[in-house]
């Protein structure tokens, strides 16, 4: 008797929690799931645009055709997966480097990461910005290093190379503390005790580094490389400012392509194409990554 109240109860508690999250959700589904659905709808849809909006007709996969034969798509989604492998590795290292660093100070650790977090805490609007004045060519800071040391004067972001290589230092600068902060608060939760042992038993620092810090970092890391895989291939707003996707489209990357289709080429098929493959890429590489890291954590138990 008593068991079959309770399931009453959890069952009544269960409408009360769902009624009172039902407003919070009818604001999810409307400015989130509405979108992407409608997103997907167009990509897959005859898009008319007319004076007062644009409608949706039929089914055709032309969009998709469009947006798989055109050479900047396949561009830009190279330059997306290249920028992303290059800047969440060189993010990794760094942070780790730093977290290590940070973990062993007595003293000003809090202090030190207040400063750290300043790079992180700027809106990327901001940063971009900041680092558009370092780099231009006429009163940038890199403009006068560069005249002291007799380079000339350096077009950074007028050239491919150079400006998809300043791009991706802005980035790191930025973003590089927040996987310092989830590395430390990984680095603290390890036990003492391990160190201890293998300091008993002679190990070396990188030793230790490699047999006790690295494995059980070893999630941590994973997720601070989900979390910054799934930023950097969004890439949006810093090349949006600073390069505004060149010189060409040097540094156009997939989000920056479907934008430009949708709401400068007025291309909305093929744009949302763009930006429904996109977001399927994402998570497909999510799915993939968890799944290794999975299967990776029940080899090691």
């Amino acid at each position: 008797m008593s068991t079959r109240r309770s399931d009453v109860f959890r069952r009544k508690l269960a409408r009360l929690g769902w009624g009172l999250s039902a407003p919070a959700l009818t604001v999810i589904a409307a400015v989130t799931v509405f979108p992407i659905a409608y997103a997907i709808a167009m990509s897959v849809s005859n898009v008319n645009a007319t004076g007062s909006g644009f409608s949706l007709s039929g089914i055709t996969g032309s969009n998709y055709s469009i947006m798989f034969h055109a050479a900047q798509w396949r561009y830009a989604l190279f330059f997306t997966i290249v920028y992303t492998a290059v800047t969440v590795a060189v993010e990794v290292v760094l942070g780790t480097a730093i977290a290590l660093v940070l973990e062993r100070l007595s003293a000003g650790r809090g202090w030190m990461m207040a400063l750290l977090l300043i790079p992180w805490s700027m809106i990327t609007v901001i940063n971009a910005q900041l680092w558009g004045y370092i780099y231009n060519p006429t009163y940038g800071i890199l403009d006068t290093v560069f005249s002291h040391i007799g380079l000339g004067t350096p077009v950074v972001l007028g050239t491919r190379v150079p400006a998809i290589a300043a791009l991706m230092v802005a980035d790191i600068w930025k973003t590089t503390p927040f996987v310092a902060i989830i590395v430390l608060a990984g680095l603290v939760m390890i036990p003492r005790d391990f160190y201890e042992a293998a300091e008993v038993d002679g190990a070396s620092g990188w030793t230790a580094f490699w047999r006790i810090t690295f494995p059980l970092l070893r999630p941590t890391i994973a997720l601070a490389v989900l979390f910054r895989v799934l930023q950097a291939f969004g890439l949006f707003d810093l090349p949006f400012v600073l390069t505004s996707g060149g010189p060409g489209y040097s540094t156009q990357s997939l989000a920056i392509l479907a934008y430009n289709a949708m709401f400068r080429d007025l291309d909305f098929g093929p744009g949302a194409a763009v930006a429904t493959s996109t977001a399927l890429l994402v998570v497909i590489g999510c799915l993939l990554f968890l799944r290794v890291f999975r299967a990776q954590a029940e080899r090691e138990a």
